[in-house]
C-alpha cells in the first residue's frame, strides 16, 4: 500500500461488490472524555493520541460485502455467508464476533495481498470524531435524523423517528467530517484491541494496545440501533468476549497507507 493512492481506495470483492475506503488524514486529539460527571471511568484519563494516516472504510462492512469475503477459501475458521438477523444486503452484516471479523481480515488478506486489518480502538475514535472535540462528530447533541439509534426516550420535537427496531441500509444518514458513514448506531464495531479498564498506560502512538489487556475481551465503539445517545458517543466504548455476536455488533475494515 503506497502513500500514492487517492483519498478514496476501492478494493474489488468479486460477486459485484466494492470495499470503499476513505484516507484519514495525521493528527492529534485528545481521546476518552474530560467532562468531570459524564463518562465511565473506563473513558479516562483522557489523554493526547497522535495518530497516522491510514485508510478506513467509508461505511461498516455490508451484507453483499460480507457474503463475497465468506465465500472464500477458509483461512483459519468457517464463516457462514447468511450470517446478518437483519437480511438487506446493503445494511451492515450483523450478528458478527470479533473472530468472526478476524477471519473476514485473514481472507480479504489474501485475496488482495493487503494488509487489511480492524481499527485500533485510538484510530476508531479520532475517525469518528473527524477532526472535532465534541460527544459527537455532529456537536454535542444527537438526534435519530442523524444516525440509527433508540431515541424513544430522548426528547426531540424535531425527530420523525425515534426507534427504527432494526439496521438500516449504510449511508442512509450524513457522513462526518471525515466522510464516513455510521459511525454512530446502526451496529457497534469490533477494534483490535483487548479491553483494558481505562486509559492509564495507554500509548500515545494509536496503536494496537495489547500490553496488559485482557484478551478474552475485545473493544467495540459507536453504539448501536437498539441503544440510546448515550451509548452512541464517540468516546464510549463497550467490552465482549471475542466469541460473542448479537444482532447488533458488526466491524469496519482498516488498511495502514504504508
Amino acid at each position: 500500500m503506497g502513500s500514492n493512492l487517492e483519498q478514496l481506495y476501492c478494493e474489488y470483492l468479486g460477486e459485484d461488490s466494492f470495499l470503499e475506503l476513505l484516507l484519514i488524514p495525521e493528527g492529534k486529539f485528545m481521546m476518552g472524555t474530560s467532562y468531570k460527571h459524564e463518562g465511565y471511568n473506563s473513558e479516562k484519563p483522557q489523554q493526547q493520541v497522535n495518530i497516522s494516516s491510514f485508510y478506513l472504510g467509508k461505511f461498516p462492512v455490508t451484507q453483499r460485502q460480507w457474503r463475497a469475503v465468506a465465500r472464500l477459501p477458509e483461512v483459519g475458521s468457517a464463516l457462514n455467508p447468511d450470517v446478518s438477523h437483519f437480511k438487506n444486503e446493503f445494511a451492515p452484516v450483523d450478528n458478527i464476533s470479533w473472530a468472526d471479523a478476524i477471519e473476514f481480515c485473514k481472507r480479504l488478506r489474501k485475496l488482495t495481498k493487503k494488509a487489511y486489518r480492524l481499527p485500533s480502538e485510538a484510530e476508531w475514535e479520532y475517525a469518528c470524531l473527524g477532526g472535532k472535540s465534541t460527544r459527537y462528530s455532529f456537536g454535542e447533541e444527537i438526534s435519530t435524523d442523524f444516525a440509527n439509534y433508540d431515541g424513544s426516550l430522548q426528547y426531540d420535537s424535531n425527530a420523525v423517528v425515534k426507534y427504527r427496531e432494526g439496521t438500516t441500509p449504510v449511508g442512509t444518514f450524513p457522513a462526518n467530517d471525515f466522510g464516513l458513514y455510521d459511525m454512530h448506531g446502526n451496529v457497534w464495531e469490533w477494534c483490535a484491541d483487548p479491553w483494558h479498564e481505562d486509559y492509564r498506560g495507554r500509548p500515545a502512538n494509536g496503536s494496537v494496545w495489547e500490553l496488559g489487556g485482557d484478551m478474552q475481551y475485545r473493544v467495540l465503539r459507536g453504539g448501536s440501533w437498539k441503544h440510546d445517545e448515550w451509548e452512541c458517543r464517540a468516546a464510549n466504548r463497550r467490552k465482549d468476549p471475542f466469541v460473542n455476536w448479537y444482532n447488533y455488533y458488526g466491524f469496519r475494515i482498516a488498511l495502514s497507507e504504508n
